[in-house]
């Protein structure tokens, strides 16, 4: 009885597509509005899309322009007791209602305020519920305490890999070393830096790691986004991640006029910097006017796109694949159980072995050929680079837009009907499990973080609050 059990769970763990993550992804998919049903939606194909936690810890310890948390964030203690409910009981949610995996990302205020243990027990739920965890930080912490997030008290790594997206850019305030930027070329060192840490952190301890690079972007700085990319392309990130600013969070922080700035300029000042085109219309996420996302392979020299979207060959083969095999994830997964779903997978779909094959070849062709992919490779210079445009919207927009899809009505204004329509193709989403649901995190930030903060307050004050001395009794 019992190897049978254990027969019936190493099936379905070396499954290719989980049957739930398969529910869920249909569901995903059912839900989209019918203009991102595109070949090219990876939504409910694919993935389920991201996730984030909300309410964890909100306090920072730097000031932006702009700053997308409630005025009432920086009044909220940090509490690692507090993070660890709130991260477990809102990683349970989603494993219930998006599947077992998925990334998700451990984002509030300033994660480095955790203590260290707290930030590592927060990571272990995330994964306990079958999420791959990426740490949101301004980087502005030492190697110290990342060590001690990694390792435990006898100094053995609790993961095999980790995962941090470090936020840099010159509307920052109050970064040890650069507390005023003047400009985006002297924080290159600070990125540097952080990168390097993580260099270290497998050259010491065998700790593999996957860094993004993030950057807000404003009329102040989008003409630095070239160099800031042509920097970052050399140093080892994985990914490079912009934002044009929207006005969310604290009005306080607004001091610019963030619609000058479009999706299409940011994308445009990326393929400046990377000194050639990164084309982005082979995939989607959602909808475009949101999100625009493009992987490429790097011998350090040369950025190759993965997908050519003027290839019809490639184009074949991407809805070949997803179509067969979309919803396989390896993150986060030990390789005897990756290579035993891409066996799995190939056995059920054979015929799909040469197109991987073609597919591989026109790559490495466009790469510069066998010979410089494979010394790019000797020399470790090989690597994939991923690079996004995250556009969110106008708080102002967003309220009326979601106060109206609640109730099912589809706004006549042509511009909150635009923002329903990409409320309801969000690929980043937080859960709320005391009310069953589900919201954009774009939704949050404009509609729940205000309320949701001034509770914490009052549950984690700054200065814990002590009742009054009880009177003497007569």
């Amino acid at each position: 009885m019992k190897i049978a059990a254990l027969l019936r769970s190493v099936e379905l763990l070396t499954r290719p597509v989980h049957p739930e993550s398969r529910a869920a992804m249909d569901q995903r998919w059912a839900g989209l509005p019918g203009h991102v049903k595109t070949p090219a939606q990876l939504l409910g194909r694919s993935a389920v899309g991201c996730e984030g936690t909300h309410g964890v810890f909100p306090k920072c310890n730097l000031t932006c322009s702009p700053c997308y948390h409630s005025a009432d964030a920086n009044k909220v203690r940090i509490d690692g007791e507090h993070t660890i409910t709130a991260v477990t009981q809102q990683m349970e949610f989603l494993r219930r209602v998006r599947g077992p995996r998925a990334h998700a990302q451990l984002i509030g205020g300033e994660v480095s305020l955790l203590p260290a243990n707290d930030h590592a027990a927060a990571l272990q739920a995330m994964h306990a519920n079958g999420r791959e965890p990426m740490s949101m930080t301004h980087g502005d912490f030492d190697y110290d305490y990342l060590l001690d997030v990694v390792l435990d008290d006898e100094g053995r790594p609790r993961f095999r890999k980790v995962s941090f997206a470090a936020h840099f850019d010159s509307l920052m305030r109050g970064r040890r070393g650069a507390v005023r930027p003047r400009n985006e070329t002297e924080l290159n060192p600070f990125r540097a830096r952080f990168a390097e840490m993580f260099v270290a952190l497998k050259h010491d301890h065998g700790v593999s790691s996957y860094i993004a690079h993030n950057m807000t972007v404003t009329p102040a700085n989008v003409d630095q986004v070239a160099e800031v990319t042509h920097a970052v392309l050399g140093m080892p990130y994985d990914m490079l991640s912009f934002q044009p600013a929207a006005y969310i969070g604290d009005d306080r922080r607004w001091s610019e006029d963030f619609e000058e700035i479009t999706i299409d300029a940011v994308w445009s000042r990326i393929e400046a910097g990377a000194g050639q085109p990164i084309p982005w219309q082979g995939t989607q996420f959602g909808d475009t006017r949101c999100n625009r996302t493009a992987v490429a392979l790097s011998t350090g020299s040369v950025l190759t796109p993965l997908l050519d979207p003027d290839d019809p060959r490639d184009l074949a083969a991407r809805d070949r694949l997803l179509n067969h095999h979309g919803g396989m994830y390896f993150g986060g997964t030990p390789a005897w159980i990756v290579g035993t779903k891409i066996l799995r997978a190939l056995l059920a779909h054979p015929d799909d072995l040469p197109v991987i094959v073609s597919f591989a070849r026109r790559l490495v062709r466009r790469a510069g050929g066998l010979g410089a992919v494979a010394s790019a490779a000797w020399s470790h210079r090989l690597s994939f680079k991923t690079f996004v445009v995250h556009n969110f919207m106008d708080a102002a927009d967003v309220a009326p837009a979601w106060a109206l899809m609640e109730r099912g009505v589809t706004s006549a204004d042509p511009k909150i009907r635009e923002t329903q329509e990409r409320l309801g193709s969000c690929m980043y989403a937080m859960s709320h499990p005391d009310t069953g649901r589900l919201v954009p995190a774009c939704v949050q930030h404009s509609s729940l973080d205000a309320a949701e903060n001034a509770g914490l307050r009052k549950m984690l004050p700054l200065r814990p609050v002590t009742p009054a001395a009880a009177e003497p009794q007569p």
